[in-house]
């Protein structure tokens, strides 16, 4: 199990809701998006961390949005972590960053592309944050258990692991089910990412994607047993800069929420 300040992951407690835009592209957006999922998730009773790339640094073209600039962005993050009094969970992508990010972030999240990248895990494991390393699209499940020991040897035992689709040929993705079992048997809380799992990498000079699958990814993996579900959830996706194709709507998040709560109950047996 792993705490996020007064919130429990893991261990058969209910599920953790991980969601907000893909990257901060205005304080308007990401304090309109925190606002109405808090106000979902509090009504449902369901914990929620709030998620927002500070940075997109893994963009497909050099040309695409890669944010507002560092500072401004984490100065928005760490805003909405005390306004709305919930932790605030972002990306990493290089071992400076992680010193950096800690100061408005609870959780430090490492991207699927950078899930074997030595130094950045050590410099996240150094912040003494909740780390959830992202399971590369190229690794097995199993595999993730080094990953997670490059965090370990630095002491910090809080650490997450989170499936978000494997390479399935070229430009597409799929799920395998059982790596949310095989990486749960690692010994971490075990997350779902029903958005970025339903992409179809790199077609063009942007990432597709396929949400009308979003719903039922995120049902299954619930009827599976996960520790939190990671959803990246916007109120205009088709207005996105980054990841248009495969955000969930915020006007749908409650009925789907409501569904997986529903599903989560009866997989971990508790009222």
């Amino acid at each position: 199990m792993v705490e996020v300040g007064k919130i429990k992951a893991g261990g058969n407690n209910p599920f953790v809701l991980i969601a907000g835009p893909c990257v901060v592209e205005s304080e308007k957006l990401v304090r309109q998006t925190a606002a109405e999922i808090k106000s979902i998730t509090a009504g449902l009773s369901i914990p929620f961390i709030f998620k927002a790339s500070y940075k997109k640094a893994n963009r497909t073209s050099s040309t695409s949005f890669t944010g507002i600039g560092n500072k401004e962005a984490l100065k928005i993050l760490g805003a909405v972590r005390v306004e709305f009094e919930v932790p605030v969970l972002t990306d990493i992508h290089l071992p400076a960053e992680a010193e950096m990010a800690a100061e408005y972030a609870d959780v430090l999240q490492i991207p699927a592309f950078l899930c074997r990248q030595t130094d950045l895990l050590l410099a996240a494991g150094e912040t003494g944050k909740v780390i959830n390393i992202k399971k590369g699209q190229f690794l097995a499940p199993e595999d993730m258990k080094y990953a997670a020991d490059k965090v370990l040897s630095t002491g910090n035992k809080k650490i997450m692991l989170t499936e978000r689709g494997t390479t399935f040929g070229y430009h597409n993705l799929i799920v395998d089910m059982r790596s949310l079992v095989i990486m749960r048997e690692l010994g971490y809380p075990v997350v779902m990412d029903a958005t970025h799992s339903v992409q179809l990498p790199s077609k063009g000079n942007t990432s597709g994607g396929q949400p009308e699958y979003i719903k039922y990814l995120a049902k299954a993996a619930a009827a599976v047993g996960i520790d939190a579900l990671f959803l990246e959830v916007h109120p205009e996706p088709e207005k996105a800069l980054s990841d248009a194709s495969s955000q969930f709507p915020l006007g749908r998040l409650k009925q789907l929420l409501e569904e997986i709560k529903k599903i989560d109950i009866i997989t971990k047996g508790s009222a």
